[in-house]
């Protein structure tokens, strides 16, 4: 069932991951999840910049045009699903250093789920203000990290002590791909594809 795991990750995440590890309902359950929850910040982003202003200190809100945003959404769901098979990919890669061996499928729940509510945490965008904005930002990175923390033992069956210095290694990773994800906005932007205000 499609986001299935969504309250019980939220509520309780130990029993959640649990029940994931026993079910194991393979990649096509994660990745619709993943292709659904990833649709959240761009929609929230059209909404927010086309018809509500980001509303940055004292100024006016700004607003874009619905051609660029919706272009720069195209291009932010792009690179959150990527950046998700990246992340599982790279999970992957450090499983044997930590005496591991997951398949694909088990790395890419843990990177799916985990960034489950950070993807959710985009409903802020709704309430465009930057210091509510980085609010929830920070809240919603946190339960990600969270739950990263909890699940890793679990689905890679490891021990604790073993999946803490893991799920460490997953979170360099994670930070390394989002500064990766953020150069590569700079550059689309220096490039002529930057956003389009409407004055």
């Amino acid at each position: 069932m499609l986001l299935s795991h969504l309250v019980g990750l939220y509520t309780h995440p130990t029993q959640e991951w649990e029940r994931i590890d026993k079910q194991h309902e393979g990649i096509s359950a994660s990745l619709s999840h993943l292709l659904i929850v990833a649709i959240i910040p761009p929609l929230c982003a059209i909404i927010s910049s086309v018809f509500i202003g980001w509303q940055i200190g004292v100024g006016a809100p700004i607003f874009l045009t619905m051609e660029s945003a919706l272009l720069m959404a195209m291009a932010m769901y792009v690179g959150l699903v990527a950046g998700v098979f990246a992340l599982a990919y790279l999970t992957l890669w450090m499983s044997r250093t930590f005496g591991s061996k997951p398949e694909y499928t088990q790395c890419f729940e843990v990177a799916v789920y985990t960034a489950t509510p950070l993807f959710m945490s985009a409903l802020a965008a709704f309430y465009p203000h930057l210091w509510f904005l980085v609010c929830v930002g920070l809240g919603g990175l946190s339960l990600s990290v969270y739950l990263l923390y909890t699940g890793v033992p679990i689905l890679m069956h490891i021990p604790k002590e073993r999946g803490f210095i893991y799920a460490s290694s997953v979170v360099t990773c994670g930070l390394v791909l989002l500064v990766t994800l953020l150069a590569s906005t700079v550059l689309l932007w220096s490039a002529g594809l930057g956003p389009t205000f409407i004055h």
